[in-house]
């Protein structure tokens, strides 16, 4: 069967312009239902176009999505995102989600050191830049008097690099924080309990490059950038009810449980998409999946060296799962030292808990142990929270579950930045996104969203339609 990109109805109503004189609409398919492909949907259908979405999954979300386990409704992994990303904040916008995941009024992060059992915070005021966090700094418990002198001298050096520069890109981070006096102690205490949650790799295996753009744009730039916003809500209500309901109320057709086999250019300079038992004809393709999967869609010579797509490593990411049956954390979440754990967040209320409290343990950088067996993985972390929780003690654990991400982010090794392509292919109509694109940042949400937008600008430019509706930084 061969549909174009819209439904009935809107093929009739185009029908019917094309008959009064008026210029014909055009059709967009997007493959991928991740933030990209729905940011990029949204985007090309308020522009005028008829788009349809196809996703494989039978949700929408891509890699940030919710499920059911009993009585609870888990997130497949605890997702944040900062003040400073404001492409996300427009998604969130454009969904009518933003009151469902507020964010910080000011930046506060509690850190616990495990080891010597001190508390610490990360807090900013209202100073400008870097004063923001001069304060904070300098009460900083977990390193001493001399390493925090080292971390702002170290700061304001990072503050001078451009992480735009391609020779930033080959140098890795760590190296680039021993060469400017930060003790292993400052890296793990500092450095690593940014990156490794932002970046999904260790400041030794992270580019330089992108660890400046983090902490330049985060901490170096704005004093509110990096107050931290998340959910309330399961995922799921966000990035697949939410993004649903918006899609329809934009007229996208969306297909779920639908998996694109081929995408191929027409002799009339539009494009064919093949599921199985249907073909799409449209003016222009977003290809909004994975990098793995993006350069088997391909059609041949649509990138320079296709392959280097398949040289854009991946990280993994852990998630362990614990419902206790009382109340064990006061605090919302924390970070830790001194522990395998790494960040733990507090999902009762979003779960939909009746009793006791569920809480999350975020691990990123999980190559060690993304495939370890859920009991001896049981017998690592539930001592480790008992050690950092004193309430825990005692308290009996009605749940224990792991979910893994063996793929969740590109792996932001030193040299990626040259194999990330940009939206452009060199097949005319044809488009990337994803936050593994050229999008100057690690594989976040707000990458994801940039791309989206920008594959969507690049569509609308080529195609002569307006553009003043997308979110302008994000180009």
């Amino acid at each position: 069967m061969t549909a174009t990109g819209g439904s009935p109805a809107a093929n009739a109503a185009t029908a019917r312009g094309s008959a009064a004189g008026a210029p014909a609409r055009k059709s967009a398919v997007v493959v991928g239902g991740g933030l990209a492909g729905i940011t990029g949907a949204l985007a090309l259908a308020d522009a005028g176009l008829d788009v349809t979405l196809l996703e494989g999954r039978p949700r929408l979300g891509g890699l940030a999505f919710s499920f059911r386990r009993g009585e609870l409704t888990v997130d497949n992994g605890q997702h944040v995102y900062l003040r400073c990303c404001t492409a996300y904040r427009w998604f969130l916008d454009r969904v009518e989600g933003a009151h469902l995941a507020p964010l910080q009024e000011r930046l506060d992060v509690p850190v616990l050191d495990a080891t010597r059992g001190r508390l610490g915070r990360l807090r900013r005021t209202a100073l400008p830049v870097p004063l923001h966090l001069a304060a904070s700094l300098a009460t900083y418990p977990h390193l001493s008097l001399a390493e925090r002198a080292r971390v702002g001298r170290a700061a304001l050096a990072l503050k001078g690099l451009d992480p735009a520069d391609p020779a930033l890109d080959h140098q890795d981070f760590g190296s680039w924080l021993a060469a400017h006096g930060q003790s292993a102690r400052a890296i793990e205490a500092l450095w690593d309990l940014v990156g490794v949650a932002t970046l999904n790799a260790v400041a030794g295996d992270a580019s330089l490059g992108l660890a400046a753009m983090v902490f330049r744009t985060g901490l170096l730039s704005d004093p509110g950038a990096a107050d931290i916003g998340w959910a309330r809500v399961p995922l799921g209500d966000l990035h697949d009810g939410l993004a649903r309901k918006a899609l329809d109320s934009a007229g996208v057709r969306t297909e779920l449980r639908t998996r694109v086999t081929s995408i191929s250019p027409l002799e009339n300079g539009r494009w064919r998409v093949e599921v199985p038992g249907e073909r799409i004809e449209a003016d222009t393709v977003v290809l909004a999946v994975p990098q793995a999967e993006a350069h088997d869609l391909l059609p041949e010579g649509a990138l320079d060296d296709q392959d280097r797509l398949l040289d854009i490593d991946t990280a993994p990411i852990l998630n362990v799962h614990v419902v206790y049956d009382r109340k064990v954390l006061k605090r919302p979440f924390f970070a830790a030292l001194g522990t395998p754990v790494q960040w733990v967040f507090d999902r009762t209320e979003a779960s939909g808990l009746r009793s006791g409290q569920y809480l999350a343990v975020s691990q990123s950088a999980a190559q060690d142990e993304i495939d370890a067996p859920v009991a001896a993985l049981r017998e690592r972390y539930l001592p480790e929270l008992e050690r950092l929780l004193p309430a825990a003690h005692g308290a009996r654990v009605l749940d224990f579950f792991v979910t893994r991400e063996r793929t969740a982010t590109f792996a932001p090794t030193p040299g990626v930045g040259r194999l990330r392509p940009g939206a452009h292919t060199k097949a005319h109509g044809l488009y990337l996104a994803g936050a593994w694109t050229a999008t100057g940042w690690p594989a976040t949400m707000e990458g994801a969203v940039r791309s989206g937008i920008s594959a969507a600008r690049a569509a609308l430019t080529a195609l002569d339609r307006p553009r003043d509706h997308l979110f302008e930084e994000a180009a």
